[in-house]
């Protein structure tokens, strides 16, 4: 039986990081190939919702899965920023099922998904003001003491924003993950498909945020419906987006990369493919910052 891949660094992180290196969502279609050869994969993401209160057979190729390669748990119902109370049962299952695997890491959305008990199953936008601020970072703090780890949140695509917003989203971002002490799932995709429906610039929101706080990246695909753009995690990522991830890899200095595909599924050889894509598009941005430096005569030692 082959063992799963030791992922080799290709940048040096601050102490303490985990780099991974370059996985691929687990989804339930691909189980079967997945526990049949165990692949050469980095590593696993799973949606932990789908997960959750089981005990049947996906929990056990989870288990299995876990085992042999290190897994992330990628929430879509935490609502952070929603107003309704923390669902404690929720965060109890999901400390469970974390410690249960061994999680490297626990992430969820800056967003929140319903109110007054009614859960809309969509990731919807926050507003970017001092109020809603100050509530994400209480309820971080909150999530992070109940689970006993960090929580790493993402920046979901958005469609529709705020008036009352005081801030751009990066900065307000960037000062939940700074003052609630939690790390940064920085998805690639999302901030190109959120620069093109808002109109803001995307380098600008790459260089907003504190990179020492990302703890790894998501790439995806997207459509384009001629006035916006939607995240549909259902076909390669797109070139603006490789652009922009290389720009994100010299930023962080090169953290794990996961590709997401949730439609349209291709095979997981195919999958796999993607995530190599990322990995050799990730080592030429690293190597142009290399000898940009050279030549520059910045950065030594």
């Amino acid at each position: 039986m082959p063992e799963a891949r030791t992922p080799a660094r290709i940048a040096r992180r601050p102490t303490g990081d985990r780099y991974l290196g370059f996985g691929v969502g687990l989804r339930t279609p691909h189980l079967p190939h997945v526990r049949a050869h165990w692949p050469q994969v980095d590593f696993f993401e799973a949606i932990t919702e789908n997960f959750l209160g089981s005990h049947g057979g996906r929990r056990r190729a989870l288990d299995e899965i876990a085992e042999r390669y290190p897994v992330i748990l990628h929430g879509v119902c935490l609502s952070i920023g929603g107003t309704d109370p923390l669902d404690r049962t929720y965060l109890g299952e999901l400390r469970r099922l974390a410690d249960d695997v061994d999680a490297v890491w626990v992430s969820d959305h800056l967003c929140w998904t319903g109110v007054g008990g009614v859960h809309t199953h969509e990731l919807l936008p926050m507003p970017f003001t001092e109020e809603a601020l100050a509530h994400v970072v209480r309820r971080v703090r909150c999530v992070q003491e109940v689970l006993g780890r960090q929580l790493v949140l993402e920046n979901p695509s958005s469609y529709a924003g705020f008036t009352a917003s005081s801030m751009p989203e990066w900065e307000f971002l960037a000062r939940v993950a700074e003052a609630a002490d939690c790390a940064l799932l920085l998805d690639v995709n999302n901030v190109y498909v959120s620069s093109v429906n808002h109109g803001f610039d995307p380098y600008a929101y790459l260089h907003g945020i504190p990179h020492e706080r990302v703890a790894y990246m998501h790439l995806a695909g997207h459509r384009h419906c001629g006035t916006h753009l939607i995240d549909t995690h259902d076909r390669p990522v797109a070139a603006p987006v490789w652009e922009l991830y290389r720009q994100a890899v010299r930023l962080t200095g090169g953290v794990s990369t996961l590709i997401e595909w949730d439609e349209d599924l291709p095979t997981f050889p195919d999958l796999v493919a993607h995530a190599e894509q990322a990995r050799i598009e990730a080592r030429h941005a690293q190597a142009g910052t290399s000898q940009d430096q050279v030549a520059t005569g910045g950065v030594s030692g």
